[in-house]
């Protein structure tokens, strides 16, 4: 977070809060130990406490507000909250105009959010008993999304909640203090041991009262979730943001393809009309190379997979090295910054290409088969814009029905037709979607480096 982030927080709280620095101290910033030299912290002051350092014996935390000092005591979820219940076994219908359903898919991954695509209601009789209230948890009871949680907010309307979720109504804590352990690192574990079972994972209503967290005194616990709300407001604020730059180039992408909003010459003149291709005279594809599993290094020349293809991103969850010697050997499969891939097994993805620029990261990257590199004498950025079309996806994914997995390939999309414009027009309308692009990332920069703070806090303010 930024200094003027900063200002979305209670400076003079966060001033005085804390226990008092010292020069043997270390300081948390974003989540990262920093020295205690630094003097710019990018969000607060938190500092480890000095005479209360965690022991195995005492229940304190490593970051704490200055004016408490007692032991936390350790309960069980069970122990503090009532009215413990399944959800509804009905099956999800158009949206009503009032009652919401809420299912596990409709509770993001990442913030946890009630984000239902779309809204929806459930089938049958509506019962007041499924329907969420004020300090309400419900918790996923089966399958890979065991354990995801959700907090009700009263802005979110008449929720009801289904079959595969479990609520709980904390009476005996603060309720978002109890739900933010559900964050951390060590209730992950909690839920990766106790849900393993025979088939799919599974935590039942009995199994989660026996959830064991250690509580401060209520007053400590407000202090605590008080804070941590003002991060999450900042990072609701942040991907509202995005999705806002999101919509505005999608509107934007929309007017200037369908040529209703047009660029003009640097002189004032109008561009020539826009021709109708072909897409194979707009751009090639050239497929990467099969390079053996067996060549797998643990470090050397980062190989481009079809799973570091994501939807306009590329993505580093599992990076793969071949041999150095490849650098040479297959010169002609090196991708350098700026260039384009496209997956070629699976390419659409909710109804999204998986087409993404090769960053820095990836420079001198080797191309893997079944991706593919886009070549093309049109300008590259505009064809990347292009292909981001719904139009074009829709055709694309027309074409390579039937087969299992479906598969790209040149010769399936060749002859679909699109009107391309004159070089100059290409340049400036790749110039301007880039820069709506680039405002994208730099808030999703924020809306990460926010994350971090917020799990660095999340590991140090609780036991």
């Amino acid at each position: 977070m930024s200094k003027r982030d900063t200002n979305n927080i209670k400076k003079q709280e966060l001033k005085d809060c804390f226990v008092p620095r010292n020069d043997n101290q270390d300081v948390i910033t974003n989540g990262v130990k920093q020295s205690t030299h630094k003097k710019e912290i990018a969000s607060a002051r938190l500092l480890r406490t000095s005479q209360q350092e965690l022991r195995n014996d005492v229940r304190v935390p490593k970051l704490r507000f200055k004016e408490f000092n007692d032991e936390w005591k350790q309960n069980k979820l069970g122990e503090v909250s009532s009215k413990v219940s399944y959800g509804m076994n009905a099956a999800a219908i158009s949206f009503d105009g009032k009652h919401k359903y809420l299912r596990i898919t409709d509770i993001d991954e990442n913030t946890r959010e009630f984000r239902a695509k779309p809204l929806t209601s459930p089938d049958g009789l509506i019962e007041d008993k499924f329907k969420m209230k004020l300090n309400d948890i419900v918790f996923a009871r089966t399958g890979a999304s065991t354990g995801k949680s959700y907090l009700y907010k009263p802005n979110d309307g008449d929720l009801y909640y289904a079959g595969f979720l479990i609520k709980f109504n904390i009476t005996k804590a603060n309720s978002y203090f109890i739900y933010a352990q559900t964050f951390r690192e060590s209730y992950n574990k909690w839920v990766q041991v106790y849900s393993m079972r025979s088939g799919q994972p599974g935590l039942n209503a009995e199994e989660y009262k026996n959830l064991k967290l250690n509580i401060p005194s209520l007053q400590e616990q407000q202090k605590i979730a008080s804070f941590l709300t003002e991060v999450d407001t900042k990072i609701q604020q942040l991907t509202r943001k995005k999705e806002l730059l999101e919509n505005y180039k999608k509107g934007a992408m929309q007017q200037l393809f369908s040529q209703q909003l047009r660029f003009k010459n640097d002189d004032g003149t109008d561009f020539s009309d826009w021709e109708e291709k072909k897409l194979g005279e707009v751009f090639k594809i050239f497929n990467g190379y099969a390079f053996s599993s067996k060549d797998s290094k643990d470090k050397g020349v980062l190989w481009v997979k079809i799973a570091d293809v994501g939807i306009q991103k590329m993505k580093k969850n599992n990076i793969s090295f071949l041999p150095n010697s490849f650098f040479e050997k297959y010169k002609k499969f090196i991708l350098e910054t700026g260039d384009y891939v496209i997956a070629l097994t699976r390419p659409i993805l909710n109804g999204k290409l998986k087409i993404a620029r090769i960053n820095e990261y990836f420079n001198n990257s080797l191309l893997n088969q079944r991706v593919g590199k886009i070549i093309t004498k049109n300008n590259k950025d505009f064809v990347y814009f292009l292909l981001q079309q719904d139009f074009l996806i829709k055709s694309i994914e027309n074409n390579i029905a039937g087969s299992d997995p479906p598969n790209l390939s040149p010769s399936e999309i060749n002859n679909l037709k699109v009107l391309i414009p004159s070089l100059k027009e290409q340049q400036k309308i790749a110039n301007y979607l880039s820069a709506i692009d680039t405002k994208i990332e730099n808030v999703q920069t924020q809306i990460e480096k926010t994350q971090a703070f917020k799990k660095g806090l999340l590991q140090q303010l609780f036991v």
